[in-house]
């Protein structure tokens, strides 16, 4: 039977986790021990150098092993002179630049972002990028006549894109953390911040050659974007036995396969591919969804353009407009003071409410727990928004109000005695 291994890929900048054992449910846990030191180390990718604050001097940084149950302790220690740090459990973009500026700028000209320089498969770039071969290139060593598990992360928040191995057949099995049934396909498509798991099998025997792994975004607007493709390596592993082969050894250039992937418009391609997915449920186990419904709610979104404000030029497609995002007709603007300090401070003209507002809530929540099993109906205010981050910072958001219901289950909790006033 052929073994089975997890690999995660983040189309963005993260680490490679790999998990070698199956989890059992006796299985009790264990303390596990790592130590962080935080180094300054300078990093080139893209041509660019620059110093930067590392992890045991690595970029991406050192990976944590852990399985359910687990206690991890991390031991950090700052070696960076003269400065604080603070360490975030998430990744960092690789920009020849000041990524908050340009942001700001973005959302000042009402135009869209600038784009990036590079795709990253686990934080490095690739061979198709100048300056990214050797080191700067994801490589994933793979054995002959096993199954592998491949976690892919589209954690590039302003894309679409398509993925595939060179003559390698894929399999999907699941999808944002919903198993479906499973389907090949030589091509997929991962849409922002989507998560998928597939199945790779590899050739009985291993070749003398190596896989590209190509992704590039799949785009259909009419604006800027970044048209460049990623791409790493799949390589066999081989078993250096000079008596069975010879030549195995000796043989420094490898043929070099690459996939073809659609093109960047391809949308009868994405609508394909996305009517393959189906649930696993059957006769026997049925999904059971509601039946009866209360309410039907009818949503239209879009993206257009407003004027530019006074004294301003903008790039919302020309000099006097920006562009705006809308639900329903109606462009969300994040509050920039806080509904709490506002209300404390009697800031009315702030945006963020009128001069009515309750002195007290009307009703209290306790905003710091988790609604038991996940699967409670929660009252409250709840953002709803595109994964797009451009397309959210221009207003494709909402927010859905929901109301306390007649069961115990379906009201807010009053706060606990300990609940801060601030």
């Amino acid at each position: 039977m052929a073994s089975l291994s997890l690999v995660a890929f983040f189309l963005a900048v993260s680490s490679l986790c790999a998990f070698h054992e199956v989890a059992h449910a006796e299985y009790t846990g264990v303390t596990r021990h790592y130590k962080f030191n935080i180094v300054l180390k300078n990093v080139t990718r893209l041509c660019h150098t620059k110093s930067m604050v590392t992890v045991n001097g690595e970029f991406p940084g050192p990976r944590i092993v852990a399985r359910d149950g687990d206690r991890v302790v991390v031991k950090v220690v700052n070696n960076v002179p003269n400065q604080n740090v603070t360490v975030h459990w998430y990744a960092r973009e690789w920009f020849n630049g000041d990524t908050e500026a340009i942001i700001s700028e973005s959302l000042h000209n009402g135009g869209g972002p600038n784009v990036s320089e590079a795709f990253t498969i686990n934080g490095l770039p690739g061979p198709l990028y100048n300056c990214s071969r050797g080191a700067g290139t994801f490589k994933l060593r793979v054995k002959p006549g096993k199954t592998y598990l491949l976690r892919l992360i589209n954690a590039a928040m302003n894309d679409d894109f398509f993925f595939s191995v060179a003559n390698h057949t894929l399999t999907t099995v699941e999808a944002d953390a919903s198993y479906v049934q499973p389907f090949e396909s030589e091509v997929l498509h991962i849409g922002a911040g989507q998560t998928t798991n597939v199945l790779l099998r590899t050739k009985p025997k291993a070749p003398n050659a190596q896989f590209y792994i190509l992704a590039r975004p799949y785009f259909t607007g009419a604006g800027t974007f970044d048209n460049t493709t990623v791409a790493g390596i799949l390589e066999y592993h081989h078993n250096h036995n000079h008596n069975h082969n010879p030549l195995l050894k000796k043989s420094k250039h490898h043929t070099i396969f690459e996939p073809t992937l659609p093109l960047t418009n391809a949308s009868d391609y994405v609508a394909s591919f996305a009517s393959r997915f189906r649930s696993l449920a059957n006769t026997e186990y049925p999904a059971c969804v509601p039946q009866t419904i209360d309410k039907k709610f009818f949503y239209t979104v879009g993206l257009g353009t407003t004027p530019c404000p006074k004294n301003q030029t903008c790039l919302g497609g020309s000099i006097d407009r920006k562009f705006a995002a809308s639900v329903n007709n109606i462009s969300f603007v994040t509050p920039s003071v806080a509904i709490l300090q506002a209300h404390y401070n009697k800031l009315y003209d702030a945006g963020v409410f009128t001069g009515d507002f309750p002195d007290f809530p009307l009703h209290p929540f306790d905003y710091t727990g988790n609604p038991p099993n996940n699967t409670l109906v929660d009252s409250g205010a709840w953002l709803m928004h595109c994964h797009f981050e451009a397309h959210a910072s221009w207003g494709l958001m909402m927010v859905w109000i929901v109301l306390d219901g007649e069961l115990p289950d379906q009201k807010v909790p009053p706060p606990p005695p300990d609940y801060p006033m601030c």
